[in-house]
C-alpha cells in the first residue's frame, strides 16, 4: 500500500515560466518496504495520468526468455522481502540455463556443465552457485541460516539480471546490429 505524503499545493499543478503545461508532483511512501517514490504528472493527480516515476521501476528486459523474465521481474518486485527475492533470483538463473538447453540434472550440475561448455566463466559459475545456495536457504528452511539478508538478496537479483543481460540481451542486441548493418549494406549496393 502506498501513502501520499506530499503533493503540489496548486490543484492545477505548478505553473511554468516556459509556457509548457503545468506539472504536478507528489511523494508516496510504501507501507511494506518503507521506500519512497516521487511522481510527476502534467496536471493535478486526481484527474490526470502519471507521466514519470522516480526512481523508475526495474523492468526485466524483453530479450530474456519469458519464464526467466517472469522470475526476474518477480525478484525485482519483491526486493523488500529478501527471502522471496533470493528464491526468485535462483529460479531465474535456473530458467535461463534451461532456456540455453541445460535441462538434465540438478541446478548445481547444470551450472558446472555450463561452465565446462564455456557458456559461463569460472567467476560467473561461482556467483551462480552462490545465488543457488542463497535461494535454497529459505526454500528449504535451513536450520542454521534460514533467511537471506537484504544485501544478499540484492546481490542475487543483480547477478540474475547480469546473467540475463550476458546470455540473452547482449546476444540479441548484437544480432539486431548485424542484421541492420547487413540491411544497410544491401540497400547501399542496390
Amino acid at each position: 500500500m502506498m501513502y501520499n505524503v506530499w503533493a503540489s499545493e496548486n490543484a492545477k499543478g505548478t505553473d511554468r515560466a516556459d509556457d509548457q503545461p503545468p506539472k504536478a508532483w507528489a511523494l508516496y511512501l510504501c507501507a511494506t518496504c518503507g521506500g519512497g517514490v516521487v511522481v510527476e504528472g502534467t496536471t493535478a493527480f486526481h484527474d490526470s495520468l502519471v507521466a514519470n516515476v522516480f526512481p523508475a521501476p526495474r523492468i526485466a528486459h524483453e530479450d530474456v526468455p519469458s519464464v526467466a523474465r517472469t522470475f526476474l521481474q518477480q525478484a525485482f518486485d519483491v526486493l523488500h522481502a529478501p527471502d522471496a527475492a533470493a528464491v526468485m533470483a535462483g529460479s531465474a538463473v535456473d530458467a535461463m540455463l534451461k532456456a540455453k538447453g541445460y535441462h538434465e540434472g540438478s541446478l548445481y550440475s547444470r551450472i558446472d556443465k555450463a561452465r565446462e561448455d564455456g557458456l559461463l566463466t569460472q567467476g560467473m559459475a561461482e556467483w551462480a552457485h552462490s545465488v543457488r545456495l542463497g535461494s535454497n536457504r529459505p526454500r528449504h528452511a535451513d536450520v542454521d541460516r534460514p533467511h537471506v539478508n537484504p544485501d544478499e538478496a540484492k546481490q542475487s537479483v543483480e547477478f540474475a539480471e547480469a546473467l540475463g543481460s550476458f546470455l540473452f540481451v547482449l546476444t540479441a542486441r548484437i544480432e539486431r546490429g548485424i542484421a541492420a548493418a547487413e540491411t544497410a549494406e544491401a540497400a547501399a549496393t542496390t
